[in-house]
């Protein structure tokens, strides 16, 4: 379950939401928050189903389909800004650089 309450201090809005990734030993996680009203408007993650169907793939390509499927996300939304990006503490490792290479390629990447 998710406490919105812990996010008052950051500013993720329905039309410039704030990205927040996790990346574990073995996964990466991402999900679009809108703080204002308290929602998650995009979760995606390298475990889901969707993303990670067969055959098999390396981490690294899930972790850019995740990316992709971030991207469509924010067209479907109509998403064409993000409003900070909170990594959680985690630097930029191969899963993760994989991932906002993607998302950078499309401008979502806040400077």
């Amino acid at each position: 379950m998710i406490c919105f309450d812990c996010f008052n201090q950051f500013n993720g809005t329905l039309t410039r939401p704030r990205l927040s990734v996790f990346c574990s030993n073995k996964q990466l996680y991402a999900m679009l928050v809108d703080d204002q009203n308290k929602k998650c408007l995009f979760y995606g993650s390298t475990l889901q189903k969707s993303i990670c169907n067969n055959p098999p793939h390396t981490t690294i390509e899930v972790a850019q389909r995740v990316g992709e499927e971030l991207v469509k996300a924010c067209g479907d939304l109509g998403i064409k800004e993000i409003s900070s990006h909170d990594r959680n503490g985690f630097v930029s490792g191969e899963r993760m650089q994989a991932f906002e290479i993607v998302i950078a390629k499309h401008g979502f990447l806040p400077r």
